[in-house]
């Protein structure tokens, strides 16, 4: 039931003042009122907005959160998410240095704060605020992590806490540059983070420049046809490795065509079902087809592959194919 009121907050981003109501004739349709950040209202009126919902009294919030757990109360649920909405915007404040809007931040902020009231237990003790800053915080950084560049970043724990430490990591040591660290930064940094020199390299470099396309021509002038695509180079490619391996693969199934002709019909046919074919086809089923015993058709089958064997060894000399001892 909650994922609804979540789907339903993420229309209010869009809807609330505009003029429009959500949600109008449901059961959820308070949630329309849920103040939401746009760049047309500012991030000024929203705050004057959430400051309107009230602190929540302990006991008022252990009672609120009994009424969801047992009854699925939607109006306790949504008296839980507006109390806390100024808990949700002041933690999206401190991720404004990754170049997202702001808005849009503090709206993954409130989603992972509806994702806490969900999963929130009110018998374990301790406030709601504690519960959902945890819940937050992994709602705004996935979506940093989704959303700050086109190449995915962070795929393991260490690498996610460096990419959101490093830049606290570097004023902490006062490496300020621009550029690539000095050694000794570098190994500091890795040391205090948990991760490897090389890791750091690697992500101070990917967060010191935006994404790039390969797309782009070179040059500034506009005339050039020229893309940074065509610069690249393949270190695994060897194209006279590449054309030799074909020529010699061509040359081989020449030869075994040229020699198959030593073979009768029956021959033929029996050896490229056995030993040529994607899908080896069963004695049983070519004795079946030629009326044989499952005995004779594997003498034919060795029989046939002894003159190929003996007629390619022939051909090669004749063509100057065998290597010289």
């Amino acid at each position: 039931m909650l994922e609804r009121i979540v789907q339903h907050a993420y229309l209010d981003v869009k809807l609330i003042y505009m003029g429009r109501k959500a949600g109008e004739g449901s059961h959820l349709s308070n949630y329309s009122t849920l103040p939401a950040p746009t760049p047309e209202g500012g991030l000024n009126r929203y705050m004057q907005e959430i400051r309107k919902f009230p602190m929540l009294e302990p006991e008022q919030e252990y009672m609120l959160a009994k009424r969801w757990v047992e009854d699925q109360d939607t109006v306790a649920a949504h008296k839980l998410v507006t109390s806390h909405l100024r808990l949700a915007a002041k933690i999206a404040m401190g991720y404004r240095g990754y170049g997202l809007p702001q808005a849009e931040v503090i709206s993954e902020a409130n989603v992972g704060l509806m994702q806490a009231v969900k999963r929130f237990d009110p018998e374990k003790g301790f406030r709601l605020s504690t519960y959902a800053m945890w819940w937050i915080r992994a709602s705004i950084q996935e979506y940093i992590l989704r959303s700050w560049s086109l190449v995915k970043l962070g795929t393991t724990s260490a690498q996610k806490k460096l990419f959101f430490n490093l830049r606290k990591a570097k004023s902490r040591i006062g490496a300020l540059e621009e550029g690539d660290l000095r050694p000794e930064n570098v190994k500091q940094i890795a040391n205090d983070l948990g991760v490897t020199e090389a890791e750091v390299i690697s992500m101070n470099r990917r967060m010191s420049g935006g994404d790039a396309s390969l797309n782009a021509t070179v040059g500034s002038d506009g005339d050039s046809t020229m893309q940074w695509q065509d610069w690249l180079e393949d270190e695994d490619a060897d194209q006279a490795a590449d054309y030799e391996a074909r020529d010699e693969m061509t040359a081989r199934r020449e030869l075994l065509a040229e020699a198959m002709e030593v073979l009768n019909d029956r021959e033929k046919d029996i050896l490229t079902q056995r030993r040529l074919s994607e899908e080896t086809v069963t004695l049983e089923d070519l004795s079946a087809a030629y009326d044989v015993s499952r005995e004779r058709i594997r003498q034919i089958e060795v029989r046939a592959f002894e003159k190929l064997q003996t007629r390619m060894r022939e051909l090669a000399q004749e063509k100057g194919m065998m290597a010289t001892a």
